[in-house]
């Protein structure tokens, strides 16, 4: 029993340090000069993947919500990188409109997840 709760405790580790990694690695380089709704949504991707990763740490997020929560992430990144190639790498009012409500829900998850 001791070895398994062992082995879950590293790959939680792991996962944790992977998640900073990527979160920190992420920011480094999302900001598009005279990009400011595009700019806008990718920190908010950066935040919220920061907030998981903070919560992995601190243990009140569990590495199965952190996985969904990641995958949401991508996803909302995955359409805002649609909607970039549609416009020559601008966002319309729109767009930014939809993708910031989606980055509001998932901002009550993880809310709601780690309190």
């Amino acid at each position: 029993m001791k070895n398994a709760s062992m082995i879950r405790l590293g790959l939680l580790s792991l996962f944790a340090c992977t998640a900073f990694a990527s979160a920190s690695a992420m920011a480094s380089d999302t900001t598009v000069p005279g990009h400011p709704r595009v700019n806008e949504v990718s920190k908010r991707i950066d935040n919220q993947q920061a907030r998981t990763a903070k919560g992995i740490a601190n243990g009140t997020i569990t590495g199965k919500q952190a996985a969904r929560d990641e995958k949401r992430d991508a996803n909302i990144a995955q359409r805002e990188s649609a909607d970039e190639a549609k416009h020559n790498g601008h966002l319309t009012k729109a767009e930014t409109r939809r993708l910031n409500r989606a980055e509001n829900r998932n901002s009550r998850a993880i809310h709601r997840q780690r309190h």
